[in-house]
């Protein structure tokens, strides 16, 4: 029987970033779907429930740290890992605003994979070109 894909959302504004996940996490067990701002992730996110969610901190309409509190509260085991570039403290606040991982942009394949790979806790979720 073949696993059902776990759904990925993106968060993030970056038109290029978002195409750069979707091509790093499309396919091999998982569905991405992807938003621009936290108005549409709130939209998505009540009729849907992602495994995953890759949000940005920095977005349009807020802070994605801000955000997090609604995503745990509507799905508590749904994972998040925050991206930012520009926040030097975002990381510790992510982490105690409860994101269960952080990258900091750029990051690499690799590292986008292991933390990917850890929090859907399987190793066929991507396959191994990184």
């Amino acid at each position: 029987m073949k696993n059902k894909a776990r759904k990925v959302l993106i968060i993030e504004d970056e038109g290029d970033l978002c195409l750069l996940l979707n091509i790093l996490l499309e396919g091999k067990g998982t569905e991405v779907e992807h938003v621009q701002s936290i108005a549409e992730a709130e939209e998505f996110l009540l009729h849907e429930k992602p495994s995953l969610i890759i949000l940005d901190n920095r977005l349009p309409d807020g802070f994605g740290i801000d955000f997090l509190s609604f995503v745990k509260e509507e799905h508590p085991s749904t994972k998040v890992i925050m991206i930012s570039g520009v926040d030097v403290a975002a990381e510790d606040v992510a982490l105690e605003n409860g994101a269960d991982a952080f990258l900091k942009k750029p990051f690499t394949k690799a590292q986008l994979h292991e933390k990917v790979t850890r929090l859907l806790n399987t190793e066929d979720t991507i396959a191994s070109p990184f």
